[in-house]
């Protein structure tokens, strides 16, 4: 089938993409944020920059270097050179800006969701769902005929298996579910055309059983970046994770089970304890996952993860770093409800990005006395409630000394935003900062700590 690339896209492609002239630097993710944010602001879409007084005014909404933002967008030529070739690969492109564009991902990454993602394959799966296998690359026999029996599980009961097609763990449940008759979803970290193009990966692709992803261009060599970067973006479109075998604070499996668990609206993590597993799974259960559940072969698996399923909890002191809790692309923090009000939940599915929606900030909360969060009556303003939204994560990276501006750069704000927000920490005795060399740097204000040192 051939799809018709939006014009949404081709606009997000030219600020993002990578291709054609290598002189201009194409916009990072939270570069394009905050000319999605303007966007929102103007009421405007994507496709709207390619109107020159609309790219000037963009320019100067969003702080971007005018005439960068004019020479990526001048690269019309270059663009469908490159989208010619990907399309004779069978590469198609998908963007925030589309219906299609996957809705976990909005929900789940926030604006941490790629601009762009690349793919080969039937774009219906781009629904997601199933469960995420993955594993380290070397993993031991016992590990492998693990693997094999839950991805042939999945096959037989239809149940999609989600993983990362790199060597070991991931290339085993894949190839399993696959020759098993199930569905694959596969989120690549570099080789999306080549791998699209192998005899292995076409029949499958053809018959609607294989999609693969990535959020890098499709000729992307392997980098461990890159590798580490699409760890959240397996998790995310997938109901349920399982951690085949992890080292402990080693390697990309424990780097993304690790990340999955401190996110505030983690997916349930299970981890096999069956046999001889490495001490990297025995710690994830410490870290808030689950074992795997002993399943049998005629077990309705997907029953049985959920009976057993809650949103795996971050372990104490382990916070989400973000500061954007809504599905659009725009700067917000969700509010929470009352435990005792019912809420419907509107879903996203289907929704394309830059919606109409206002921006909201988070009321204060209060803790009742059966122990559950409750939004407190008294209204907050906007200002006061991103500040409170974003103190605990500036404690959490400030246990090193950092300068503003690499805060600013972190959080991806303007340096005098955030040092508005550093003085008002410093001013409650929270943070501290001290002179160093021609600079400030400030870090969190601990009784035992002996100020801030010269690194950051």
């Amino acid at each position: 089938m051939t799809y018709r690339m939006s014009d949404d896209t081709k606009a997000i492609l030219l600020l993002c993409g990578v291709f054609g002239d290598k002189s201009v630097k194409p916009l990072s993710p939270g570069e394009y944020n905050t000319v999605a944010r303007w966007l929102v602001g103007e009421k405007k879409r994507p496709l709207n920059l390619l109107i020159q007084e609309v790219a000037e005014d963009a320019a100067q909404g969003s702080g971007i270097d005018r005439a960068r933002l004019k020479a990526l967008l001048g690269r019309g030529v270059a663009l469908g050179f490159a989208v010619e070739q990907w399309e004779r690969g069978g590469i198609w492109i998908v963007s925030r800006g589309d219906a299609d564009y996957p809705a976990r991902y909005k929900k789940h990454l926030k604006e941490k969701a790629p601009p762009l993602l690349f793919g080969a394959g039937d774009r219906a799966l781009l629904e997601g769902g199933g469960l995420t296998i993955v594993g380290s690359r070397n993993v031991d026999a016992q590990g492998e005929e693990f693997t094999r029996t839950v991805a042939e599980l999945c096959a037989r009961q239809r149940i999609a298996v989600v993983s990362g097609g790199a060597r070991g763990v991931d290339s085993i449940a894949m190839e399993s579910a696959l020759q098993s008759g199930g569905t694959v979803l596969a989120v690549l970290a570099d080789s999306l055309l080549k791998k699209s193009l192998q005899k292995t990966s076409r029949s499958a692709l053809a018959a609607g059983r294989l999609l693969l992803l990535s959020p890098f261009p499709p000729e992307a060599p392997f980098s461990v970046g890159a590798a580490m970067g699409r760890n959240k973006l397996i998790y995310a479109l997938s109901d349920y994770a399982l951690v085949i075998s992890a080292e402990h604070k080693k390697g990309g499996t424990w780097a993304g089970a690790e990340e999955e668990l401190k996110r505030e609206n983690s997916l349930s993590v299970f981890v096999r304890m069956e046999g001889d597993v490495p001490e990297g799974n025995k710690r994830l259960l410490s870290l808030g996952a689950k074992p795997w559940p002993n399943a049998g072969s005629e077990d309705a698996l997907r029953d049985l993860l959920g009976k057993v399923s809650s949103p795996s909890r971050p372990a104490p002191n382990y916070e989400t770093k973000s500061l954007f809790e809504d599905t659009g692309e725009q700067e917000s923090v969700a509010k929470t409800p009352r435990p005792t009000e019912e809420v419907e939940e509107k879903s996203t599915a289907g929704k394309p990005d830059f919606a109409e929606e206002s921006i909201s900030a988070s009321a204060p909360r209060g803790v009742t006395e059966s122990g559950r969060e409750e939004v407190m009556a008294e209204p907050v303003p906007p200002a006061e409630a991103l500040y409170l939204a974003v103190l605990p994560l500036l404690l959490q990276e400030m246990r090193e000394p950092l300068s503003s501006e690499k805060l600013a750069a972190l959080f991806n704000v303007s340096v005098p935003q955030i040092k508005k927000w550093l003085d008002r920490g410093v001013e409650e005795r929270k943070l501290q900062k001290k002179k160093v060399g021609r600079g400030m740097r400030y870090c969190v204000n601990e009784p035992d700590a002996s100020g801030c040192g010269a690194e950051g």
